[in-house]
């Protein structure tokens, strides 16, 4: 397991180099109405698959830029976001990440949630526990909704008539108070690191979540 922790980690910061590299120096390109790409995604997805294949020759790699949620038939299967907010990214807002999980039969095992900017790392392995720095971290323990600091995520597209607003309007007049902060992938990380209390999202993908997840729950 520390091997695959180690690597994880090492495919993060690869990734965050690349992304750093890349930083004022890309263009952009819109996957899907207001969903963008920049050559910086795609060589932060590079930079972390070469990393897990020369660990892990044999195992299987779901990236964010293949653009398939589906898993392929191996024992071990990477999943990566090369770049989890990339429109911050391109707007030069200080929050975006590199995500790095590996996955065995539908069970997360090892996770690195890696943000290039403040250089922190999150970082969990399955009944370990979780860690930002080496450190070990844990959940805020706040129970009620009122005294909750929560995030949100919202779709690239959002049409005014849709659930999405409809809940962001009964938690933000619920809650303590409300943030968006365009990454998926930190907001689980600040969640198991007790900056946020709670976080929810309608539409998410594999590469958003599967390190997020696996952190927030070893903490």
């Amino acid at each position: 397991m520390s091997d695959f922790v180690t690597i994880c980690e090492e495919g993060a910061r690869a990734g965050g180099v690349a992304l750093k590299h890349w930083e004022g120096r890309f263009d952009v390109q819109e996957k899907a109405p207001a969903d963008l790409v920049t050559q910086a995604d795609l060589a932060a997805q590079e930079a972390v698959r070469q990393v897990i294949s020369q660990a892990f020759p044999d195992h299987a790699f779901v990236g964010e830029e293949d653009r398939s949620a589906e898993r392929p038939d191996a024992e071990y299967c990477w999943i990566v976001d090369p770049l989890d907010g990339t429109t911050n990214y391109v707007h030069g807002m200080p929050f975006y990440c590199v995500s790095v999980a590996l996955e065995s039969r539908g069970e997360i095992l090892a996770g690195t949630v890696f943000d290039p900017v403040s250089g922190e790392c999150f970082t969990a392995a399955l009944g370990d526990g979780a860690r930002l720095d080496g450190k070990p971290i844990s959940t805020s323990g706040v129970s009620a909704v009122s005294d909750a600091l929560i995030a949100v995520s919202f779709p690239p597209k959002i049409e005014a008539n849709t659930p999405e607003i409809h809940d962001f309007i009964e938690v933000v007049c619920a809650c303590q108070a409300i943030r968006r902060f365009g990454s998926a992938a930190l907001n689980l990380a600040y969640l198991a690191a007790g900056r946020l209390d709670g976080y929810w999202a309608h539409t998410i993908y594999p590469w958003d979540v599967a390190a997020g997840v696996l952190i927030l729950r070893e903490a």
